[in-house]
């Protein structure tokens, strides 16, 4: 089948380029078969013939009659110039509805418009003709002139006979009727001063049919209903376009309309319940665009589950971390509202402050939401713990960080009311400013508690090896989940060791792994090397079993954040560190462990500590 159409084609192209070869071949120039008006109804259906040669033969002079004014040449000097110029003359009179076949019909033989010495008495240019013929023959003086009057046109035409008469007597063999059309031609080319396509010309000189003034009108009228029936259609057509346009518009405009109040709703509440007395700004979209440069990829700062992070700088220099929250679905106005209600109150220097927020409702992207942030230079401390050499984290920095976690989360469990549960403590979550303080950040899981009262949920939150144990298994949220997650932070910091092994994840997490070493009297092992020669070995092994006490997998055997916050700074002695709990590499505790996962909806399969927070791009 494909074979077949591109056969076709082909032929098609073929008899189009031989077409365009024959015609450009004919030195004539034939565009005038379709501009001047002459009457076509003898060769149409049904056609008579003889009418219709004679017609042609007349519309083809005015061709050769240019061509004679032009060249000085009567008719063609070749065979071949001859069949490419009927050719034209073909594709011309199809343009106009015309049976092509009709022209070999009239003209079998191209020769008839080929011009030699035996066509008239030895004519073949004007100057031939004016050898013959003279400069000032009758037919100089009767056909020169306006010919529409049918009295002179009658006189051109018995001019034209005395001539034809004279140049059979110079050649006796000539053709009268070829000597009679190449008087014809020299008429309307040489002597008539109107032109050869003037209308007098055309009728009387060339004898063609004129168009009635009748069949004009009626084409003119034609024409002219067609236009009025095409530019009503077109009005029509716009109309219905205009219509359906307007429904769509209005339709969009209602349902932005509606967004719009609800947005506008939101951001009431929002202003009302959480900003007053805040000092947290309600950001308009476009100041966050202008601040990020339209969100562009070069502003990212990184990419998460929940969300993706753009560093920005708003109007008066300050540099920003824009996080847009991912979590629509699950996440509704109501949850972001509290979440920001929930930052918006806390106010410490070691707690992530939130400069402001924003609820966009986009025609394009939808709904969006953002929180603001002050943007920290130094990245978060995952970050910081993962670089080499002279870049590492010394003692005191390390020592600073932990006292600046501890000090913000004993704000959020003891200095507000009620109090603040993270829910997500981690190496990711703790961001460090220039000066390499720490400030605790990502309130996405906050939630808020109540003083001598634990919350059971069943949707755990936080991230797999820094979850309480009694957190994970039972869903029991007290203040000292939050210290479990610190007491691992605490070993991670010391020992610059991930919270799980990258090679066994259910055999060698951080606590084992420590308990192991303090057991064996080999504390020193547990340090960073890199901070194994810096700062008193005895606070070092302090902060180690403070934090071992917090991440013990008993939670009366874990001490408060006060208190760990004293045992840090040396104000309260360290206990006498407890019995080992059971190793949460042993195969038991794993296995009621995933199943407290698999209740409680998380994924049961451990994987590494990395978490899709935030915070761990601001960097």
């Amino acid at each position: 089948m494909a074979t077949q159409v591109i056969l076709h084609l082909l032929v098609f192209l073929l008899t189009v380029l031989i077409a365009v070869a024959e015609s450009s071949s004919c030195p004539m120039d034939l565009s005038y078969v379709d501009t001047i008006p002459w009457n076509t109804s003898s060769c149409k259906d049904p056609i008579d013939k003889n009418r219709c040669c004679n017609t042609l033969r007349s519309v083809l002079g005015i061709g050769l009659a240019q061509r004679l004014k032009d060249t000085s040449m009567f008719e063609f000097s070749d065979e071949n110039t001859s069949s490419s110029c009927l050719s034209d003359f073909k594709l011309r009179l199809k343009a106009l509805s015309i049976q092509p076949q009709i022209v070999p019909s009239c003209f079998p033989n191209p020769s008839t418009f080929v011009v030699n010495s035996s066509s008239c008495a030895g004519i073949i240019t004007t100057q031939d003709w004016k050898q013959k013929v003279g400069f000032d023959s009758a037919l100089d003086s009767s056909c020169n002139g306006d010919l529409k009057d049918k009295t002179r046109c009658r006189i051109c035409a018995d001019a034209g006979k005395q001539v034809t008469s004279l140049l059979t007597k110079i050649d006796p063999k000539a053709s009268p009727i070829k000597c009679f059309y190449f008087i014809v031609l020299y008429a309307a080319a040489v002597v008539n001063k109107f032109g050869v396509t003037d209308i007098s010309t055309t009728s009387c000189i060339l004898g063609l049919p004129q168009v009635s003034s009748a069949e004009t009108k009626g084409s003119s009228d034609n024409k002219e209903k067609v236009l009025k029936l095409g530019f009503a259609s077109l009005g029509a057509v716009i109309c219905v376009l205009l219509v359906f346009v307007g429904i769509i518009v209005c339709r969009k405009w209602d349902k932005r309309r509606k967004e719009s109040v609800y947005h506008r709703e939101i951001e009431n509440n929002v202003r009302a319940s959480v900003l007053p007395n805040t000092g947290v700004k309600w950001f308009d979209i476009s100041e966050l665009e202008r601040a990020t440069s339209k969100f562009s990829e070069k502003n990212m700062a990184g990419k998460g589950g929940d969300g993706v992070v753009y560093k920005g700088k708003l109007s008066d220099g300050t540099s920003v971390a824009i996080k847009e929250n991912f979590e629509l679905e699950t996440k509704g106005d109501e949850e972001f509202c509290y979440e920001v209600e929930i930052i918006s109150k806390i106010k410490h220097r070691n707690l992530l402050a939130l400069r402001g927020c924003c609820i966009s409702s986009d025609k394009l992207k939808g709904k969006r939401r953002f929180l603001v942030y002050d943007y920290m230079p130094n990245g978060n401390l995952c970050y910081q713990l993962s670089l080499s050499g002279a870049n590492r984290l010394t003692w005191p920095q390390r020592k600073n960080i932990i006292l600046d976690v501890a000090k913000g989360l004993a704000y959020l469990h003891y200095e507000i009311k009620p109090p603040i549960y993270h829910r997500d403590i981690k190496a990711t979550n703790v961001l460090l400013d220039s000066k390499m303080n720490a400030k605790l950040a990502d309130f996405g899981l906050a939630r808020e508690g109540s003083e001598e009262q634990s919350h059971v949920t069943t949707r755990v939150a936080g991230t797999y090896g820094y979850v309480a144990p009694e957190y994970a298994l039972y869903g029991q949220l007290t203040e000292k989940s939050d210290v479990y997650s610190f007491g691992i932070v605490i070993l991670e910091i010391m020992s610059g060791r991930k919270v799980l092994s990258t090679l066994n994840a259910y055999a060698d997490s951080i606590t084992d792994w420590v308990w192991t070493l303090v057991e064996s009297g080999k504390i020193e092992e547990i340090f960073d090397p890199s901070i194994r020669e810096e700062g008193p070995a005895k606070i070092k092994e302090r902060f180690v079993l403070v934090g071992m006490l917090c991440a013990h997998a008993v939670v009366a055997l874990r001490p408060t954040i006060a208190e760990a916050l004293k045992m840090l700074e040396g104000d309260i002695d360290i206990p006498k560190l407890p019995e080992r709990p059971v190793p949460l590499g042993h195969a038991s505790f794993q296995s009621s462990l995933l199943h407290g996962l698999q209740r409680s909806g998380r994924r049961s399969t451990p994987y590494s500590a990395s978490s899709s927070s935030m915070s761990n791009t601001w960097v």
